[in-house]
């Protein structure tokens, strides 16, 4: 796979949930030919577009591979907030810092939009992917624009962030705020303790963790829950012999990748997480809003979801539940048989890189 460069596409003035941006600016890249089938595939939280490993995209993206450049024309997008497209980090006063905006998935999906019809003159979309928040924008995707995309994939992913979310991005966001260099977010250089005490809460979390139903027995809950740790329980976390002990994989994990974000743009992420929820989308009207059912019915698109077992931020119980409002289109999902809960959409661990790659291909493949 050779990679393109990074572009700019800027959309002038652009309103947005939370005010307007006097020059919005979507950062994309693309790969193959603008003549085949166009897929549109958007970041993770954490992920920017020239990201390698677990916070990017290429491990999808080559030769050989689902989205193979040889066979379709694949564009891939920056979140606003990410700190390529417009975020706080990079946007001029009086819009920078935390003046910056709240935007949402509907004001990204509306840009990503412009981007593919005026940009690069895309008239239909073959397929939209993501995982995690990726397959949230592909699920708004397929509601915004439900006769301009063929298939939607949505990997560990859901059409509306649980309440259970919400509480643990509420608690990333009230320990980055509590952190004693965050100031309120008028820090003058990078509040590491405020970014690296959220990311740690997160990182609690990300891995394989499931409890069973409220009438389940205490003893099989417990039993259950030691089954779902495999990942802590077993040390997966030390890579084998890459890390000494939990502190040292901690460091590398939260202080590494994160070193160079900013925490005003970590938490216009985090606010776009927490309020994803394809039902309120503006062009639904009042007695519409709030109506997953109808949200879901409304899309056309083919979808395939692939949730993860013991995914504890987009449990496989979500997508099921969505399975049954998806009647309009030829909906499929797989669950993932993975220890790694919500990290075996990254393409880190080979088993479950495995298997979405053969479900991605019979997706494809299929008509």
């Amino acid at each position: 796979m050779s990679d393109s460069e990074v572009k700019y596409y800027h959309h002038g003035r652009f309103a947005v949930a939370g005010g307007t941006l006097p020059d919005a600016v979507t950062a994309y890249k693309t790969y193959g030919d603008p003549k085949n089938p166009c897929i549109a595939y958007g970041v993770c939280f954490g992920g920017r577009i020239d990201d390698k490993g677990p916070f990017g995209q290429d491990w999808l993206i080559g030769e050989g591979l689902p989205l193979d450049p040889s066979k379709y024309f694949i564009v891939t997008f920056a979140l606003f907030g990410n700190g390529q497209s417009s975020s706080p980090s990079n946007t001029p006063a009086p819009h920078n810092g935390p003046y910056f905006p709240r935007v949402t998935y509907e004001d990204n999906i509306r840009a990503q939009y412009n981007v593919i019809t005026k940009g690069l003159n895309i008239s239909r979309i073959f397929c939209v992917i993501g995982f995690s928040m990726g397959g949230q924008q592909a699920y708004y995707w397929a509601t915004m624009y439900p006769d301009f995309v063929e298939r939607m994939v949505c990997i560990c992913g859901a059409a509306r962030t649980s309440v259970h979310s919400k509480c643990l991005v509420e608690s990333m966001k009230y320990a980055m705020k509590s952190g004693k260099d965050f100031q309120d977010g008028y820090y003058t250089s990078r509040p590491r303790i405020a970014i690296s005490a959220a990311i740690r809460i997160l990182y609690s979390w990300c891995y394989s963790f499931e409890v069973g139903p409220f009438n389940t027995r205490l003893s099989d809950c417990l039993a259950n829950t030691l089954c779902r740790l495999k990942f802590w329980n077993d040390g997966l976390y030390l890579g084998g012999r890459m890390y000494k002990d939990l502190d040292d994989w901690l460091l590398d994990q939260c202080d590494g990748p994160w070193g160079h974000w900013d925490a005003n743009d970590i938490l216009t992420l985090a606010n776009t997480w927490q309020a994803g929820d394809i039902s309120k989308i503006t062009s639904f009207g009042p007695s519409l809003q709030g109506d997953i059912t109808a949200a879901l019915t409304g899309i056309k698109a083919t979808a395939l979801l692939l949730p993860a077992k013991g995914d504890f931020l987009f449990p496989p119980e979500d997508n099921e539940k969505e399975l049954q409002s998806l009647k309009n289109t030829d909906a499929r999902i797989a669950v993932i048989p993975s220890t790694w809960g919500h990290g075996a959409c990254v393409g880190v661990n080979p088993a479950d890189t495995e298997f979405i790659i053969k479900q991605l291909e019979a997706f494809f493949a299929s008509t």
